[in-house]
């Protein structure tokens, strides 16, 4: 194992919610039972005073650190969170849940809906973000904390920890939002929704039916991952990783034409290709629709609560991400100074656009480092 590994996890899973006491979301559906897939990291003190909940991006899981048996490639954050890390698993309880929606062990569009036995295809309720994070809270509630020390996440994780401390500050010492948006600009909503089309003009999509029938719209999955892994590197990133080098995996026969040409060709089909393997285009669909209508300062009473339990705050961004830029940010900072919250904002030098916090982008690390380190200091309060 890697120095500083947590080394081997499990992911585990949960039934919260029933049919007699559902999940009631936003829109008045109701889903029960919900399956949920968590892992935890380290070892909740016995105040169950260090409990730190990550929330995952957009095609993010519960496997945030640490290796599955077998396998060989680590969570997505497992440069972040594991012993002496910035997120150190032997001071800190750390929580990484499937989002509601997801195709990693929590119930979402192609789960089985008890009541047709089929899955729920298109039928399934679209999401809200506040729903994200009911179900996660009754993920706290079933491990028996009450309040955490802090939740962090990044870009989608982000406006879930965000939403979650607007609206229940009370339960959220800290919260770090990092590279994140409080509102999708037209250019974001566009782009999500070229994929969306990409997926339902697919014609293995079948109405959302797709899995019944044995096939997948693997094209139009392939090419919304594409298009989108091209917002979440920076124009230098790509010139520095790939720049008009040409594909040597498999160069053209007979000279230039309309096949996979030059290296960053290659790059974005791989990309393409492996997103298949691990994820399902409902999925995708739903949770790009929870992050384009994900508004929470829209509502006159948003930092009503917040105004009354104050919570620390910190908000970082990257100075090449034009996905969710530093205006972005910079908003949210706006909005939560305007209701007397201690808030530190960072915007961090890194060529690798909005990927930069899932990299270990040194004063990144050393920012995330410290705000936890006081954290921890002060303690729930």
């Amino acid at each position: 194992m890697p120095a500083g590994s947590i080394g081997v996890v499990e992911t585990q899973h949960v039934q919260l919610f029933t049919a007699e006491e559902p999940l009631r979301m936003l829109n008045g559906a109701s889903l029960g039972p919900v399956a949920v897939a968590y892992e935890t990291y380290g070892e909740l003190s016995p105040n169950r005073d260090n409990a730190v909940m990550v929330c995952h991006a957009l095609t993010g899981d519960a496997h945030a650190a640490g290796f599955h048996s077998g396998a060989e490639r680590p969570g997505w954050w497992d440069n972040l969170i594991g012993p002496g890390k910035p997120l150190d698993t032997d001071r800190f309880f750390v929580i990484c849940a499937n989002l509601l929606g997801g195709c990693q062990g929590t119930t979402g569009p192609a789960s089985v809906n008890p009541e047709t036995g089929r899955a729920f295809g298109l039928d399934f309720p679209l999401i809200a973000m506040t729903d994200l994070v009911a179900v996660h809270r009754a993920l706290l509630a079933h491990l028996g904390i009450e309040r955490l020390l802090a939740a962090l996440g990044g870009s989608l994780g982000g406006m879930q920890v965000l939403q979650w401390a607007l609206d229940h500050p009370e339960q959220v010492a800290n919260a770090l939002v990092v590279a994140a948006s409080s509102r999708l600009n037209a250019q974001n909503i566009a782009f999500s929704a070229v994929a969306r089309r990409a997926i339902m003009t697919d014609r293995f999509f079948k109405d959302g039916r797709y899995a019944e029938e044995g096939v997948s719209p693997a094209t139009g999955l392939a090419i919304a991952r594409m298009m989108a892994h091209i917002t979440y590197l920076s124009e230098a990133a790509l010139e520095e990783k790939f720049g008009r080098e040409p594909n040597r995996r498999q160069p053209s026969v007979g000279g230039p034409g309309f096949g996979i040409d030059f290296a960053v060709e290659s790059y974005l089909d791989h990309q393409g290709q492996v997103f298949l393997e691990r994820f399902d285009a409902l999925s995708y669909l739903y949770l790009t629709r929870v992050m384009d209508y994900f508004d929470p300062f829209a509502d006159p009473g948003s930092l009503t609560a917040v105004r009354a339990h104050p919570v620390n705050w910190l908000v970082v961004s990257f100075e090449s991400d034009w996905r969710f830029g530093t205006d972005h940010s910079r908003r949210i900072v706006r909005k939560l100074e305007g209701a007397g919250q201690p808030v530190t904002f960072r915007e961090i030098p890194s060529t690798w656009g909005h990927d930069s916090f899932l990299l270990p982008v040194e004063r990144y690390h050393q920012t995330v480092r410290a705000f936890l380190d006081r954290a921890l200091e002060e303690g729930l309060r």
